[in-house]
């Protein structure tokens, strides 16, 4: 199991960076992305801050990646923080999505979908095929997630990740202790989006490393 997008203290989060990890090491996970919301002032940091955790982690036998989530962001940034936060050493970064709930700026999901630097766009609202299809050249995934709120619109993006052939994750967006899934909470996730069972074998037994080639 995976999870690809979650916050602690280190942003809005409520738990430690190792509760989290023993948390998800209890639920049976074996990588964990710590991505709190980052922009200009604290991306690196929070970068440097997260690498002690690493191997504290694998003592649970959990690995995991150093990242960010660039949040709010204007669009015409997002290339320049995302290699920015590769540079300095991040195993992922993903970019907030235009979600229907909140007011990112519009321009982000075409902006994120055309970044080589960007490895997972989170809960993309109204996605439009053509940034689908720009997420799919680059590798780029889409994300399915169990967010109150961002989940609304899952069921769309799981259309344009199939039409245009995009690689498709399920994450948490964990905020909270609770918003950690089990094994079958992830499923349920995925087949209310409308996967297939197959599609919910392929997008929930990812193999990370492999998607996240430039590790």
């Amino acid at each position: 199991m995976y999870d690809l997008h979650t916050h602690t203290i280190c942003s809005d989060g409520e738990l430690l960076p190792i509760e989290l990890v023993r948390r998800c090491a209890v639920l049976g996970y074996r990588t964990v992305a710590i991505t709190d919301h980052a922009d200009s002032t604290n991306t690196a940091r929070l970068i440097d801050e997260l690498r002690p955790v690493q191997e504290s982690a694998r003592k649970y036998g959990v690995e995991v990646l150093v990242g960010v989530e660039l949040t709010h962001v204007p669009p015409s940034e997002i290339p320049l923080l995302a290699r920015t936060a590769k540079q300095r050493g991040a195993d992922i970064v993903v970019v907030h999505g235009e979600t229907t709930i909140e007011p990112v700026a519009p321009g982000t999901n075409q902006a994120a979908c055309t970044c080589e630097y960007v490895d997972v766009l989170a809960h993309p609202g109204l996605i439009s095929l053509e940034d689908a299809r720009s997420a799919a050249a680059m590798g780029i995934a889409l994300e399915i997630t169990a967010r109150g709120g961002h989940n609304r619109t899952n069921g769309h993006v799981l259309l344009m990740a199939r039409e245009a052939g995009c690689v498709v994750t399920v994450d948490s967006d964990a905020h909270a202790p609770s918003d950690l899934m089990t094994a079958g909470a992830r499923k349920a996730v995925a087949l209310g989006a409308g996967m297939t069972e197959a599609e919910c074998r392929e997008a929930l037994s990812l193999d990370i490393k492999r998607f996240l080639h430039r590790i």
